[in-house]
């Protein structure tokens, strides 16, 4: 985190001089301390973060993919005048401990065409699906299982 705060404090000065950098490194052991003692930092917690980065841009690829297959999948419905679509609202119950995994598998749903979250509420989803198709499998779909790993489960 120290290096973080010392990187942003040299791209807002715009150049890089001594005085600049050591000023920088003074300024950043403070904020750093500061955010340690009394913002309820914890270093431990950061290095757990350090090792999910692998993870982390492993589900951004895979979300990546999942918008443009939804895409593609939406563009078909578009052209095909003769499927028609049966848009259901789907109710399930997230293996997912934490809240933040939560808000982002909803995001996630979200961000895919085709699926809207309408409502996550204790942990139970409520998703609207342009087509029943769309609706197989939300429950135990490729971003749970992600974030399932990246919550420390293993799975």
């Amino acid at each position: 985190m120290g290096i973080i705060f010392f990187l942003f404090w040299i791209i807002l000065n715009g150049k890089v001089t001594f005085e600049i950098a050591v000023f920088g490194i003074f300024i950043s052991v403070c904020v750093y301390i500061f955010s340690w003692k009394y913002l309820d930092y914890n270093p431990k917690a950061e290095l757990k973060l350090i090792k999910k980065i692998p993870l982390i841009f492993v589900y951004l690829a895979v979300l990546i993919k999942e918008i443009i297959v939804s895409t593609i999948v939406m563009i078909g419905y578009i052209f095909n005048h003769r499927d028609i679509p049966e848009p259901v609202l789907v109710k399930f119950v997230s293996p997912l401990k934490s809240e933040f995994a939560r808000y982002v598998l909803a995001a996630s749903i979200t961000l895919t065409p085709g699926t809207i979250t309408v409502r996550l509420r204790n942990g139970e989803f409520q998703v609207h699906c342009y087509d029943k198709e769309m609706a197989r499998e939300l429950d135990s779909s490729v971003f749970v299982h992600l974030l399932q790993k990246m919550e420390g489960d293993g799975r």
